[in-house]
């Protein structure tokens, strides 16, 4: 695990944990009052409650924890089962240390399992037009659930891959103001007299986190590190772990790419022959 963690501190500032997100690269961060974990923000939190500022509303309140004497077997097992990216590690009540899929990646690439990834480990998937808007990208992520998607141009030739980390990496508090009428009456209402007519208008601020109107080929990464069918676990879990990627696309024997390996399927080797 980590035991330098990088958290927040509620009541606080959303603002703060995107800065947090875009600098280290990260995917959420827990949630602490007066020491005791309490929550945890993620990316698509952020993402999906855009205009949300308050911590307590962001966050998912009691997040599942795990001791830091547990294995990492147990660890692999509770985050495939709540499809989970991060494990707070908690001890007396107390935030000790975090435990990702990202850990683990780094544990398999020592441990040299050479069963091939076709066996079960490779994902379907689509791809995006380069020329697609990221506030567009933004909303097909959220409703495929998808967190990585491959880009193609015009020739469909792989060009990139954009993900969540990238799409926080672009993104900017946006702030504005918002009127809201709450007028008496109508205006087809001909017994109304405009002169003695209730007029309510409040104003209020919104804050949003907003994704520029730039192409998904300005935000992508475009330096793809692709695997063949027949790579071994091991080795691609190096290859994520050297990268520092979250998924590599599958290629064939001509080069065309032919699904995701997602490091989220790759952990499942730990717990492949274990019951849940």
């Amino acid at each position: 695990m980590v035991e330098d963690v990088v958290s927040v501190e509620t009541p606080g500032n959303r603002d703060d944990v995107l800065r947090i997100l875009k600098r280290t690269g990260i995917s959420g961060v827990p949630v602490t009052k007066n020491g005791e974990l309490v929550g945890i923000i993620t990316r698509k939190d952020l993402l999906r409650k855009s205009d949300e500022t308050q911590l307590s509303l962001l966050m998912t309140s009691d997040p599942v924890t795990i001791g830091p004497d547990e294995s990492i077997v147990e660890a692999a097992r509770v985050m495939s089962r709540n499809n989970f990216r991060r494990l707070p590690v908690v001890e007396d009540g107390r935030l000790v240390g975090l435990i990702s899929i990202a850990d683990l990646i780094s544990a398999i690439a020592q441990m040299k399992f050479s069963e091939e990834i076709k066996n079960g480990y490779t994902k379907p998937t689509f791809a995006l037009w380069e020329e697609t808007p990221l506030p567009l990208v933004g909303r097909i992520m959220e409703i495929s659930g998808f967190d990585a998607i491959p880009i193609l141009n015009k020739e469909s030739t792989l060009t990139g891959i954009i993900s969540e980390r990238d799409l926080i990496r672009h993104a900017s508090i946006e702030d504005s103001v918002e009127v809201s009428d709450l007028s008496n009456g109508t205006d087809d209402d001909e017994w109304t007299w405009e002169s003695i007519r209730d007029m309510h208008t409040i104003s209020f601020g919104i804050s949003k986190v907003q994704l520029p109107e730039k192409l998904v080929k300005e935000a992508m990464i475009k330096d793809v590190v692709a695997v063949p069918q027949n790579a071994e676990v091991s080795e691609c879990a190096l290859k994520m772990k050297r990268s520092r990627v979250d998924q590599l696309p599958v290629i064939n024997g001509d080069k065309k790419m032919v699904s995701m390996l997602f490091d989220r399927e790759l952990i499942k080797v730990l717990i492949k022959d274990i019951a849940p």
